[in-house]
C-alpha cells in the first residue's frame, strides 16, 4: 500500500477531518503533508480528532423522547409510593417532636408587684 491509500484509510477512520476541509480551516494537502511527516499516531492529530469524540459524547448525553419514555416505563410506581409514604412518616414524626417541645413548657407570667393573693 502506498502512502496515498494509507492516508485515505486514515481519513475514513477519522471523518472529522472532512469537517475542517468543508469549513475551509484546512486543506487535504495540508492534512496529507501532516500525515506524511508525522504519521497517524502523532499528537498533532489530537486537535482534529478528539474534538469529534467530545462532540459525539455530547450528542449521546442528550435524551430523546424515546429515551425518556423508556425511562418512565422502567419506574416502579409502587416502590415510589412506598418511599414517599416513608418520607411523609418521618416528616410527621419530626413535626410532632417539634410541636411537643413547645406545648410542654408553659409560658412564665410574672405576678404583678402590688397584687398579693388574688386581690
Amino acid at each position: 500500500m502506498d502512502k496515498k491509500s494509507k492516508f485515505k484509510e486514515f481519513v475514513k477512520k477519522n471523518p472529522s477531518l472532512l469537517k475542517y476541509v468543508k469549513n475551509e480551516e484546512m486543506t487535504w494537502q495540508k492534512f496529507y503533508e501532516m500525515y506524511d511527516l508525522y504519521g497517524e499516531d502523532d499528537n498533532i492529530w489530537n486537535d482534529y480528532i478528539t474534538k469529534e469524540k467530545i462532540e459525539q459524547k455530547e450528542v449521546n448525553t442528550t435524551l430523546g423522547i424515546a429515551d425518556i419514555l423508556t425511562w418512565l416505563k422502567s419506574i416502579n410506581l409502587d416502590k415510589m409510593q412506598e418511599s414517599i409514604n416513608s418520607v411523609q412518616r418521618v416528616l410527621g414524626v419530626l413535626e410532632d417532636l417539634g410541636s411537643n417541645n413547645k406545648e410542654t413548657k408553659p409560658e412564665y407570667k410574672p405576678r404583678p408587684l402590688y397584687k398579693h393573693f388574688e386581690d
